[in-house]
């Protein structure tokens, strides 16, 4: 079988289609332009989904039986048109019926179980590309052996495949409760992650020779590294997990591109590679975390944590709804900060609605979002957005940070680590170092938990608790800011 050969036109929609992935990126950097970013990406996957099927050539078998050499040219195999639409067909049944049906509080799991897709999907590729390479146009001329070139991006795609596929599988678990959220340290663990980085990485390298033991030790060498991985990564680093692993299926994407010879696979793997990647730094820098720590496995991460005294041995004060809407109506300004638990009580209508009822009376009202509010970048932005709050009343840290301390309510709403002072005091915290939002400078705290019992997601203690301005508002919280709505009305 020949190589591909590039039709002009097929060059052009691929173009087109990559310049729409990169207006669909530039949409999705503000939540103003979100929606249309979401579009450019739909028309942009829609090109080049149905050129890669206009210009699909099915052949048949020209030769059957077993006995075949592997590398014989008379065996292509190739799936019918038919055959692709019925996958497609299921995969868009399955995608469809699981977009309709998730929470926004399982989108970060969500998201995760795609990612494994992804890779697995890069893993079936190549395995399918290695014992039937003639159906992929890989093969040197005379139809002896795979191009050697072709090796080295099989090798590459699979183990980037398999990395994320396994990373992704251990990220689900834990952002789903199937696993613990703290760091599980393996003893040695830094020396086998760098022996298994550089077995592959000469796996690779000698996959110049026709060997399926080669192949097949890249393929489990890579599984087994993407476990490794990620099991020592604590709870408080997840969503920068989420998004490395989005880096990862991109280049996973690209590598396989090459070897399928789909200029489109190439263009979109490498911008969300990229995009991925950068987004992950951004995050790292956000929460003073090492890019280069998180990637490898949590590198330096400590077995013990730190934290305060247990809830129940210190003095706290418990406060109620109309309390909480008293002093917000007599404030100036208001400062909202949205965290997880918001999402899970699905509470970001019910907080819009407080936010109008107070600017009624005069109160300016703004929010505070945390690069990692949540369990995945821009959590915390899609709910408000759902919500219909205004783009101009959200604020990132860096921006609002400095208002707290002329602030006269902060009120806060199923957040915990981000708002953690102990992320600037105490050293022995899995937080430590990670930007916070300075709440306890604002005049007046109220702090929305079901119970004194439970931690954020880092596990640790708050020592916002225990001020002597901070109220705890102890209830679901869509129950609660319903409650102040009302109290506001009266």
């Amino acid at each position: 079988m020949e190589p591909h050969a590039v039709n002009p036109w097929v060059a052009v929609a691929y173009l087109i289609a990559g310049i729409c992935f990169i207006l669909a990126l530039r949409g999705l950097s503000s939540p103003a332009t979100s929606r249309r970013g979401n579009r450019y990406g739909m028309i942009g996957m829609a090109i080049a989904v149905v050129t890669t099927l206009a210009t699909h050539v099915p052949r048949i078998d020209l030769a059957t039986g077993p006995g075949l050499p592997r590398y014989d040219t008379s065996y292509i195999d190739l799936a019918s048109m038919g055959e692709i639409l019925i996958a497609i067909a299921i995969g868009a049944v399955i995608g469809l019926t699981t977009a309709r049906k998730i929470q926004m509080t399982a989108m970060p799991q969500l998201v995760a179980a795609f990612h494994s897709l992804v890779g697995l999907a890069a893993v079936l590729v190549g395995i399918a590309a290695y014992y039937n390479p003639a159906a992929f146009g890989i093969l040197a001329p005379g139809g002896l052996d795979i191009l050697a070139a072709s090796r080295i991006e099989m090798g590459l795609g699979v183990a980037i495949g398999a990395v994320t596929f396994s990373g992704s599988v251990i990220a689900f678990a834990k952002l789903n409760g199937n696993m613990g959220g703290a760091p599980i340290l393996l003893p040695g663990r830094h020396v086998i992650n760098l022996a298994a980085l550089v077995g592959i990485a000469v796996l690779v390298g000698l996959f110049h020779r026709d060997t399926p033991a080669l192949f097949w030790a890249i393929v489990l060498l890579s599984f087994a590294i993407g476990f490794l991985l990620i099991i020592p990564i604590g709870g408080a680093d997840m969503p920068v997990v989420v998004s490395m692993l989005n880096s990862y299926s991109g280049w996973a994407a690209a590598a396989m591109g090459f070897t399928l010879h789909n200029t489109a696979m190439i263009v979109t793997g490498a911008l969300v590679g990229s995009s991925g990647a950068i987004l992950s730094y951004i995050m790292c820098k956000a929460m003073n975390r090492s890019f280069i720590s998180v990637i490898a496995g949590g590198f330096g991460a400590e077995a013990g944590t730190g934290g305060s005294a247990a809830a129940t041995d210190r003095p706290w004060k418990r406060g109620s709804a109309e309390d909480a809407a008293f002093l917000m109506k007599e404030a100036e300004n208001v400062i909202i900060i949205p965290g997880y638990g918001m999402a899970v009580a699905q509470a970001q209508h019910v907080v819009r609605e407080m936010a109008d009822q107070l600017k009624s009376h005069g109160v300016g009202v703004k929010y505070a979002i945390h690069p990692v509010a949540g369990r995945m970048p821009g959590h915390m932005n899609v709910l408000l957005a759902e919500a219909n709050v205004p783009y101009d009343e959200v604020f990132e840290l860096e921006d609002i940070n400095g208002e707290f301390a002329q602030c006269d309510v902060a009120f806060i709403i199923g957040a915990n680590d981000v708002v953690n002072p102990a992320a600037k005091t105490d050293k022995a915290s899995p937080i430590y170092g990670m930007p916070v939002f300075d709440v306890e400078k604002a005049k007046t705290i109220f702090f929305i938990k079901r119970s004194m019992g439970g931690q954020g997601y880092a596990g640790v203690d708050n020592e916002v608790f225990y001020m002597d301005q901070t109220m705890m508002l102890l209830a679901d919280a869509k129950k609660m800011v319903e409650d102040i709505v009302k109290a506001l009305a009266d």
